[in-house]
């Protein structure tokens, strides 16, 4: 089932309801702006305390799923500097954002080449368990 989110009030999420929208802990959030992958300046109440809305979730949705695809900190952070600036940058955030991508297609094609060697392992398994013949597998002989 579809969750439905309420829309963020006026005054801003605080850091936990932007932790469970966000679906990172409130230390991650912490993190990100410190580290400077935020691009907008995180509100804050006149107690200090940080004030998100829809702008900076979007933006650490996005940077979240940068991370989860291998992307380094450092070039989020390059992304983050770039999309900050504005106007003008934008052939060198797509030519980032391409090199991100070859970089993810190289990876998807090594593990689908792993799961392949699991898949025929696997495949020999259960042959020669449905043949009863199981104990002929190989296995490495140990100091006798």
């Amino acid at each position: 089932m579809l969750e439905v989110k309420s829309p963020i009030p006026a005054e801003g999420l605080t850091i936990a309801d932007a932790a469970r929208r966000t679906g990172v802990s409130a230390h991650t959030l912490r993190y990100y702006e410190r580290a400077g992958l935020v691009v907008t300046q995180v509100d804050r109440t006149s107690g200090g305390r940080r004030r998100y809305r829809q702008l900076d979730l979007d933006w650490i949705k996005i940077c979240t799923k940068l991370r989860a695809t291998g992307m380094p900190i450092k070039t989020i952070r390059r992304y983050a500097d770039l999309v900050a600036a504005g106007r003008g940058n934008e052939p060198e955030r797509l030519a980032l954002l391409e090199e991100h991508r070859a970089d993810v297609l190289a990876r998807l094609a090594e593990l689908q080449e792993n799961l392949a060697l699991i898949d025929r392992k696997i495949g020999v398994y259960r042959g020669r368990l449905e043949a009863g013949d199981a104990d002929g597998l190989w296995a490495p002989a140990g100091p006798r």
